[in-house]
């Protein structure tokens, strides 16, 4: 198997292609959020969610609870609550 030297003009070439990939998907996302697109994972609570733990905290419930009955981790209960 005979291999060939690396050229400095097809490196030259990759970086240019990588740049114009980059131009072309940070563009397209850019887009994408003028239209709307929102990126990531979807909300663990809804809006009306939360303010129903807010509602059952301020009346007393312990979060754990609430945050069990929401079938969501405590952490993630403050973290929509205090956001």
């Amino acid at each position: 198997m005979q291999r060939f030297p690396r050229s400095p003009i097809f490196a030259g070439i990759a970086e240019f292609e990588r740049s114009l990939i980059h131009d072309r998907t940070s563009s397209g996302r850019a887009a994408a959020k003028a239209k709307g697109v929102r990126f990531g994972r979807p909300p663990a609570l809804s809006a009306e969610q939360i303010a129903l733990a807010r509602k059952l905290i301020d009346e007393g419930q312990p979060a754990r609870s609430v945050a069990a009955m929401l079938k969501v981790h405590p952490a993630t209960l403050y973290r929509c609550i205090s956001g």
